[in-house]
């Protein structure tokens, strides 16, 4: 549901929960790219869809139990690591935030944190490169603080806690349907970011969630449907 006009229900926000990965940067396509080298290198084919419907916001963990469940293949202890090391190396070389976030972020007038499937290494030196770190720092919380990752709603149940701040004034800003339903499941206002490299127009198309979230496709739509959130933000387009 893509709309523009403010929505009521976000007039009283006092946090706002952010999604690392293709939500603050252009990940996605990095992430699937080295994972499905280093799978195909097991004798692993997905293909693009598959990634996007069953690994897209999940945790490794659950990467791992998805791959042993549908191809009966157990990843070796080396493969982790590898694929860190892997992802490292392009996120040093070629990751960027997403289009307009640093203008958004700047105007930003209430609490932030982050809330991601990521590892504690692999957010940390993403807000390193990117640059986005003082934005955030230290309020970065990533499943492995808690026992259940996304669908379930505990990573943002524990921001939450952790922020001071009741669950009825948090608003998620997520671009996977776990996300999402995590976001739900927590009782939460949850607007759905498609503005990354990986959510072309054909995809929010065809993706069930569309009809039924509100989807913003660029960051300076986020004060139209929120104006509360910003005392200071007019109409002055994507720099970011």
């Amino acid at each position: 549901m893509d709309v523009k006009q403010a929505l009521p229900e976000l007039a009283d926000i006092q946090l706002v929960i952010f999604d690392c990965d293709g939500v603050l940067i252009d990940s996605e396509g990095l992430s699937k790219r080295e994972l499905l080298i280093l799978l195909s290198n097991l004798g692993v084919d997905i293909t693009d869809s598959y990634f996007e419907t069953h690994f897209l916001g999940h945790s490794f963990e659950h990467v791992t139990a998805k791959i042993y469940q549908d191809f009966d293949v157990s990843l070796p202890a080396t493969f982790r690591p590898e694929y860190q090391k892997a992802l490292i190396a392009a996120f040093t070389a070629e990751l960027q935030p997403t289009s307009g976030l640093t203008d958004m972020l700047d105007a930003l007038a209430v609490p932030r944190c982050i809330a991601t499937s990521s590892s504690p290494t692999r957010v940390g030196h993403a807000m390193s490169v990117t640059g986005l770190e003082r934005y955030f720092a230290p309020h970065i919380f990533t499943a492995s603080q808690v026992e259940n990752g996304k669908p379930a709603p505990d990573l943002f149940l524990h921001a939450a806690k952790n922020m001071g701040v009741d669950t009825q004034h948090c608003l998620v800003i997520e671009d996977s349907p776990a996300g999402v339903q995590a976001a739900k499941a927590a009782n939460m206002q949850v607007i759905r970011f498609a503005g990354a490299s990986h959510m072309g127009p054909w995809r929010r198309a065809v993706d069930p969630l569309s009809d039924d979230v509100t989807t913003i496709s660029q960051w300076q739509d986020l004060y139209s449907l929120a104006p509360a959130l910003t005392n200071t933000m007019k109409s002055r387009g994507n720099r970011g």
